[in-house]
Protein backbone atom coordinates (compact mmCIF):
# COMPACT_ATOMS: atom_id res chain seq x y z
CA UNK A 1 0.00 0.00 0.00
CA UNK A 2 1.23 3.73 -0.93
CA UNK A 3 1.59 6.00 1.99
CA UNK A 4 -0.59 9.08 1.30
CA UNK A 5 1.05 11.93 -1.07
CA UNK A 6 1.55 14.95 1.03
CA UNK A 7 -0.70 17.92 -0.41
CA UNK A 8 1.10 20.47 -3.00
CA UNK A 9 2.58 23.28 -1.07
CA UNK A 10 0.68 26.92 -2.49
CA UNK A 11 4.42 28.23 -3.22
CA UNK A 12 4.02 25.49 -6.31
CA UNK A 13 0.54 25.84 -7.67
CA UNK A 14 0.39 29.48 -7.32
CA UNK A 15 0.79 31.51 -10.63
CA UNK A 16 0.77 35.41 -11.26
CA UNK A 17 -0.35 36.52 -14.38
CA UNK A 18 -0.09 39.99 -15.48
CA UNK A 19 -2.68 41.79 -18.02
CA UNK A 20 -1.36 43.96 -21.00
CA UNK A 21 1.54 45.51 -18.62
CA UNK A 22 2.41 48.83 -20.28
CA UNK A 23 5.80 49.44 -18.25
CA UNK A 24 8.32 47.42 -18.33
CA UNK A 25 9.52 48.52 -14.79
CA UNK A 26 6.47 47.22 -13.22
CA UNK A 27 7.12 43.63 -14.14
CA UNK A 28 10.61 43.44 -12.92
CA UNK A 29 9.32 44.86 -9.64
CA UNK A 30 6.09 42.24 -9.75
CA UNK A 31 9.17 39.77 -9.85
CA UNK A 32 10.49 40.66 -7.22
CA UNK A 33 7.76 40.79 -5.17
CA UNK A 34 7.15 37.51 -5.72
CA UNK A 35 10.03 35.92 -5.10
CA UNK A 36 10.74 37.66 -1.96
CA UNK A 37 7.11 36.21 -0.52
CA UNK A 38 8.53 32.18 -1.73
CA UNK A 39 6.70 32.65 -5.35
CA UNK A 40 8.33 32.00 -9.29
CA UNK A 41 5.57 31.47 -11.57
CA UNK A 42 5.02 34.85 -13.58
CA UNK A 43 2.85 34.87 -16.56
CA UNK A 44 2.65 37.84 -18.63
CA UNK A 45 -0.54 38.55 -21.10
CA UNK A 46 0.78 40.78 -24.43
CA UNK A 47 2.67 42.89 -22.74
CA UNK A 48 3.08 46.24 -24.36
CA UNK A 49 6.82 45.46 -24.91
CA UNK A 50 7.46 41.90 -26.64
CA UNK A 51 10.75 41.88 -24.83
CA UNK A 52 10.02 43.35 -22.00
CA UNK A 53 11.95 40.45 -20.28
CA UNK A 54 15.19 41.90 -21.53
CA UNK A 55 14.26 45.43 -20.66
CA UNK A 56 17.08 47.19 -18.70
CA UNK A 57 14.23 48.68 -16.65
CA UNK A 58 12.89 45.27 -15.50
CA UNK A 59 16.12 43.72 -15.45
CA UNK A 60 16.96 46.33 -12.41
CA UNK A 61 13.65 46.55 -10.51
CA UNK A 62 14.08 42.42 -10.81
CA UNK A 63 16.81 43.19 -8.40
CA UNK A 64 17.97 39.71 -7.80
CA UNK A 65 15.04 38.11 -9.10
CA UNK A 66 15.95 37.86 -12.23
CA UNK A 67 15.55 34.10 -12.17
CA UNK A 68 11.80 34.62 -11.89
CA UNK A 69 12.03 36.93 -15.30
CA UNK A 70 14.13 34.26 -17.32
CA UNK A 71 11.06 32.15 -16.63
CA UNK A 72 8.22 34.22 -17.05
CA UNK A 73 6.30 32.93 -19.74
CA UNK A 74 4.24 35.45 -22.04
CA UNK A 75 1.27 34.58 -24.22
CA UNK A 76 -1.02 35.45 -26.48
CA UNK A 77 -4.39 35.49 -24.10
CA UNK A 78 -6.08 35.33 -20.50
CA UNK A 79 -7.37 31.90 -21.75
CA UNK A 80 -3.58 30.66 -22.08
CA UNK A 81 -2.09 32.03 -18.97
CA UNK A 82 -4.98 30.47 -17.23
CA UNK A 83 -4.12 26.81 -18.71
CA UNK A 84 -3.86 24.50 -16.54
CA UNK A 85 -5.89 26.14 -13.24
CA UNK A 86 -8.67 25.12 -11.50
CA UNK A 87 -9.32 28.43 -9.76
CA UNK A 88 -8.61 32.23 -10.96
CA UNK A 89 -8.77 35.32 -8.74
CA UNK A 90 -9.15 38.95 -10.88
CA UNK A 91 -7.60 41.53 -8.54
CA UNK A 92 -9.63 44.83 -9.49
CA UNK A 93 -11.13 48.46 -7.12
CA UNK A 94 -13.73 48.33 -9.12
CA UNK A 95 -16.89 46.39 -8.32
CA UNK A 96 -18.59 44.98 -11.42
CA UNK A 97 -22.38 44.55 -11.88
CA UNK A 98 -22.08 41.11 -12.38
CA UNK A 99 -18.86 39.97 -11.10
CA UNK A 100 -17.68 36.81 -9.71
CA UNK A 101 -17.78 36.15 -5.48
CA UNK A 102 -15.88 39.52 -4.03
CA UNK A 103 -13.00 38.28 -1.31
CA UNK A 104 -10.33 40.28 0.65
CA UNK A 105 -6.67 39.06 0.38
CA UNK A 106 -6.55 37.07 3.38
CA UNK A 107 -9.88 34.86 3.33
CA UNK A 108 -8.84 33.93 -0.18
CA UNK A 109 -4.95 33.46 0.82
CA UNK A 110 -6.49 31.38 3.51
CA UNK A 111 -8.67 29.57 1.20
CA UNK A 112 -5.42 28.63 -1.00
CA UNK A 113 -3.48 27.60 1.45
CA UNK A 114 -6.21 25.17 2.88
CA UNK A 115 -7.30 23.55 -0.47
CA UNK A 116 -4.26 21.33 -1.75
CA UNK A 117 -6.48 21.15 -5.02
CA UNK A 118 -6.65 24.25 -6.02
CA UNK A 119 -3.64 25.14 -8.83
CA UNK A 120 -4.49 29.05 -8.34
CA UNK A 121 -3.78 32.15 -10.45
CA UNK A 122 -3.57 35.63 -9.74
CA UNK A 123 -4.78 38.26 -12.53
CA UNK A 124 -3.90 41.39 -12.59
CA UNK A 125 -4.81 44.02 -15.12
CA UNK A 126 -3.05 47.18 -17.13
CA UNK A 127 -1.60 49.63 -15.06
CA UNK A 128 -4.62 52.56 -16.45
CA UNK A 129 -7.37 50.45 -17.24
CA UNK A 130 -7.00 47.27 -15.48
CA UNK A 131 -9.35 44.29 -16.12
CA UNK A 132 -11.83 44.16 -18.87
CA UNK A 133 -15.64 42.44 -17.48
CA UNK A 134 -15.07 40.01 -19.58
CA UNK A 135 -11.79 39.56 -18.50
CA UNK A 136 -12.77 39.39 -14.88
CA UNK A 137 -16.40 36.85 -15.95
CA UNK A 138 -13.54 34.53 -17.29
CA UNK A 139 -12.55 34.27 -12.87
CA UNK A 140 -13.70 32.49 -10.10
CA UNK A 141 -13.29 35.55 -7.64
CA UNK A 142 -12.82 39.08 -7.70
CA UNK A 143 -10.18 40.01 -4.74
CA UNK A 144 -10.46 43.93 -3.84
CA UNK A 145 -7.45 45.03 -1.11
CA UNK A 146 -9.47 47.17 1.08
CA UNK A 147 -7.19 50.76 0.93
CA UNK A 148 -8.16 54.54 1.70
CA UNK A 149 -11.41 54.84 0.39
CA UNK A 150 -10.28 57.74 -0.71
CA UNK A 151 -7.19 56.67 -2.47
CA UNK A 152 -7.48 53.28 -3.21
CA UNK A 153 -5.35 53.04 -6.18
CA UNK A 154 -2.45 50.18 -6.15
CA UNK A 155 0.85 50.20 -8.42
CA UNK A 156 0.62 47.03 -10.15
CA UNK A 157 3.99 45.56 -8.35
CA UNK A 158 2.05 47.08 -4.95
CA UNK A 159 -1.12 45.09 -5.22
CA UNK A 160 1.32 41.94 -5.94
CA UNK A 161 3.37 42.26 -2.79
CA UNK A 162 -0.17 42.76 -0.84
CA UNK A 163 -1.55 39.30 -2.14
CA UNK A 164 1.93 37.69 -2.35
CA UNK A 165 2.42 37.98 1.17
CA UNK A 166 -0.75 36.97 2.22
CA UNK A 167 -0.16 33.81 0.31
CA UNK A 168 2.92 33.40 1.83
CA UNK A 169 1.24 34.32 5.65
CA UNK A 170 -1.49 31.69 4.57
CA UNK A 171 0.85 29.07 3.07
CA UNK A 172 2.96 28.47 6.13
CA UNK A 173 0.26 28.47 8.61
CA UNK A 174 -0.69 31.67 9.75
CA UNK A 175 -3.93 31.38 9.60
CA UNK A 176 -6.06 28.50 7.69
CA UNK A 177 -10.03 28.10 7.36
CA UNK A 178 -11.14 24.85 8.08
CA UNK A 179 -11.16 21.97 5.91
CA UNK A 180 -14.76 21.22 4.30
CA UNK A 181 -15.66 17.96 5.40
CA UNK A 182 -17.13 15.25 3.01
CA UNK A 183 -16.83 14.53 -0.28
CA UNK A 184 -15.08 17.20 -2.76
CA UNK A 185 -14.50 16.29 -6.40
CA UNK A 186 -11.42 17.58 -8.55
CA UNK A 187 -11.82 20.82 -9.65
CA UNK A 188 -12.67 21.96 -12.59
CA UNK A 189 -10.12 23.80 -14.84
CA UNK A 190 -10.46 27.27 -16.49
CA UNK A 191 -10.64 25.59 -20.09
CA UNK A 192 -13.65 23.25 -18.83
CA UNK A 193 -15.48 25.67 -17.75
CA UNK A 194 -14.99 28.24 -20.65
CA UNK A 195 -15.81 24.93 -23.02
CA UNK A 196 -18.74 24.35 -20.88
CA UNK A 197 -20.12 28.02 -21.13
CA UNK A 198 -20.27 27.58 -24.97
CA UNK A 199 -21.54 24.33 -24.79
CA UNK A 200 -24.29 25.93 -22.36
CA UNK A 201 -24.69 28.83 -24.89
CA UNK A 202 -25.38 26.90 -27.75
CA UNK A 203 -27.81 24.70 -26.25
CA UNK A 204 -29.80 28.33 -25.03
CA UNK A 205 -29.73 29.46 -28.08
CA UNK A 206 -30.61 26.46 -30.08
CA UNK A 207 -33.88 26.45 -27.30
CA UNK A 208 -34.52 29.66 -28.07
CA UNK A 209 -34.05 30.62 -24.63
CA UNK A 210 -31.19 33.07 -25.50
CA UNK A 211 -31.65 35.41 -28.39
CA UNK A 212 -27.92 35.41 -29.50
CA UNK A 213 -28.84 39.12 -31.27
CA UNK A 214 -30.25 40.34 -28.38
CA UNK A 215 -28.52 38.42 -25.38
CA UNK A 216 -28.74 41.17 -22.80
CA UNK A 217 -27.18 40.25 -20.04
CA UNK A 218 -28.00 36.31 -19.30
CA UNK A 219 -24.55 34.68 -19.82
CA UNK A 220 -22.83 37.02 -17.18
CA UNK A 221 -25.29 36.03 -14.55
CA UNK A 222 -24.90 32.40 -15.30
CA UNK A 223 -21.30 32.85 -15.13
CA UNK A 224 -21.66 34.61 -11.45
CA UNK A 225 -24.14 32.31 -10.41
CA UNK A 226 -21.60 29.17 -11.60
CA UNK A 227 -18.49 30.96 -10.03
CA UNK A 228 -19.70 30.81 -6.87
CA UNK A 229 -20.38 26.94 -6.69
CA UNK A 230 -16.63 26.45 -7.49
CA UNK A 231 -17.73 24.02 -10.42
CA UNK A 232 -16.18 20.28 -10.06
CA UNK A 233 -15.29 18.54 -13.29
CA UNK A 234 -18.33 15.78 -12.86
CA UNK A 235 -20.30 18.92 -12.59
CA UNK A 236 -18.96 20.45 -15.14
CA UNK A 237 -19.56 17.00 -17.56
CA UNK A 238 -23.34 16.67 -16.19
CA UNK A 239 -24.15 20.66 -17.46
CA UNK A 240 -22.62 19.64 -20.88
CA UNK A 241 -24.82 16.34 -21.09
CA UNK A 242 -27.82 18.66 -20.21
CA UNK A 243 -26.95 20.81 -22.81
CA UNK A 244 -26.08 17.75 -24.95
CA UNK A 245 -30.00 16.42 -24.87
CA UNK A 246 -31.30 20.11 -25.27
CA UNK A 247 -29.50 20.36 -28.28
CA UNK A 248 -30.45 16.69 -29.45
CA UNK A 249 -34.17 16.94 -28.16
CA UNK A 250 -34.40 20.38 -30.23
CA UNK A 251 -33.09 19.16 -33.23
CA UNK A 252 -35.49 16.01 -33.37
CA UNK A 253 -38.46 18.35 -32.99
CA UNK A 254 -37.53 20.51 -35.63
CA UNK A 255 -37.10 17.63 -37.99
Amino acid sequence: MNPPTSPTPLFDRLRFVLVETSRAGNVGSAARAMKTMGFSELVLVNPRDPNVLKDDEAIALASGATDVLERTRIVGSLDEALAGCNFSVALSARLREFSPPLLEPRPLAQQLAADGGLNAALVFGNERFGLSNEQVGKCSALVTVPANPAYSSLNLSQAVQVLAYECRMAALGEARVPVEIGFRGEPASSDQIERMFAHLEQALVEIEFLDPDNPKKLMPRLRRLFSRAQLEVEEVNILRGIATQLIERRQRIRK
